[in-house]
């Protein structure tokens, strides 16, 4: 069968490389076209457009870049009606996603969703739009099967898949300590890693006060993980005087050898977790477009792990609280402070349990490709 696969983002494009390495094992005879990043790309050997081309964060950036996504849906429109897939899969990514559902819904093949929108934070209406135009989706988070229940639309969990991504990695990852230290010429210091998000605005937004707090810790240091899809001059702009090292690609080694991070709010704060390694989330946004979703947002945290744990496991450093006091106060708690570490590792163990085990992108490819029989049968 033919797959046409749509990831905006880094954490799309590793969830659907994985995807796609599963849905070859159900299906000997899948071939792709994909919209994603290098992972995708090495994983379906046909990418039509990078997410970094396509990546706009907050409500100035999608306008003054209004003309460059209009495009993008025209090149997507079309090139999904010549590939004419037996299933279109969209990861997260709904601002574009979901338009793309509406613009080719009557071509007339499977449309699937895996990562659901975040619906239950915000804009709730569009499960209606996704009930109408998604023939099946399939969540990673344990809450949202009764979420979308509440709407009368089953959806299909399957746990989530960076457990799989976890997993693979530390199987295959015989790094020692001193060896990474001296690959990528960092000193015997504790490592703090700073996670700082995989969009440029996030990186000038949250990244200098992120790395401004490392003055206050001189017996660490800060090592920013960086991702080579975008261009080091965005991350050293941040960096000014600061005694600040950068290892790119690495995120997982990274988390590996960490005492503490610094995380920006996303799918890093999870991956932290998983890595069992204590963190601080910090988050701003724009002013316009901060106070524009806070108006609108119906959710208590914006951090994953505090969402499914549904309490303040970690420490939320959201906008005008996200300063470098804040930080070092936090910090230093993490480091110093036992019983408040101690604390944290043993929600994150409780998180683990909670996320489904292992297997995620299997049961995805494997409900994807049971659906398509079924219609193929009907048919």
């Amino acid at each position: 069968m033919k797959y046409y696969i749509i990831a905006g983002e880094a954490s799309g494009d590793l969830h659907g490389s994985n995807l796609i390495n599963a849905l070859k094992k159900e299906d000997r005879d899948a071939q792709f076209r994909v919209w994603g990043g290098d992972k995708m790309q090495a994983a379906s050997g046909n990418l039509v457009k990078h997410y970094k081309e396509h990546a706009f964060m907050g409500i100035v950036p999608v306008i003054r870049n209004y003309s460059i996504i209009r495009n993008n849906f025209k090149l997507a429109e079309k090139d999904i009606a010549e590939y004419a897939p037996d299933a279109l899969i969209l990861i997260d990514f709904s601002g574009f996603n979901l338009r793309i559902a509406k613009r080719v819904k009557p071509l007339g093949f499977s449309i699937f969703y895996y990562i659901s929108p975040q619906v239950w934070a915000w804009r709730q209406h569009r499960v209606y739009k996704i009930r109408e135009l998604i023939d099946r989706m399939f969540t990673i988070l344990p809450f949202e099967k009764a979420f979308y229940k509440k709407y009368n639309y089953n959806v299909e969990y399957v746990g989530h898949p960076l457990l799989d991504s976890i997993a693979e990695f530390k199987k295959g990852f015989t790094m020692e300590k001193q060896e990474f230290l001296e690959k990528n010429k960092l000193s015997g210091k504790p490592v703090i890693a700073i996670l700082p998000g995989s969009r440029k605005q996030e990186l000038q937004a949250q990244l200098p006060i992120m790395v401004e707090t490392s003055r206050n810790f001189p017996d660490h240091q800060f090592v920013v993980a960086g991702m080579s899809s975008l261009n080091r001059e965005i991350y050293t702009g941040c960096f000014k005087d600061f005694d600040v090292k950068m290892v790119f690609d690495q995120t997982y080694a990274l988390l590996s050898f960490a005492e503490a991070a610094l995380v920006t709010s996303g799918t890093a704060t999870l991956e932290t977790a998983l890595f069992k390694v204590p963190e601080v989330v910090c988050y701003r946004a724009g002013y316009f477009s901060y106070f524009l979703v806070k108006a609108l947002i119906k959710i208590k945290f914006i951090s994953v792990v505090n969402l499914i744990m549904d309490k303040p496991v970690v420490k939320e450093l959201i906008q005008n609280e996200l300063s470098v006091q804040n930080v070092n106060k936090e910090l230093n708690k993490l480091l110093n402070d036992t019983s408040y570490r101690e604390q944290m590792l043993q929600n994150y163990t409780k998180l683990e349990k909670m996320l489904g085990g292992e297997g995620a992108s299997l049961r995805a490819a494997q409900g994807m490709v049971k659906f398509l029989d079924q219609n193929s049968n009907q048919t």
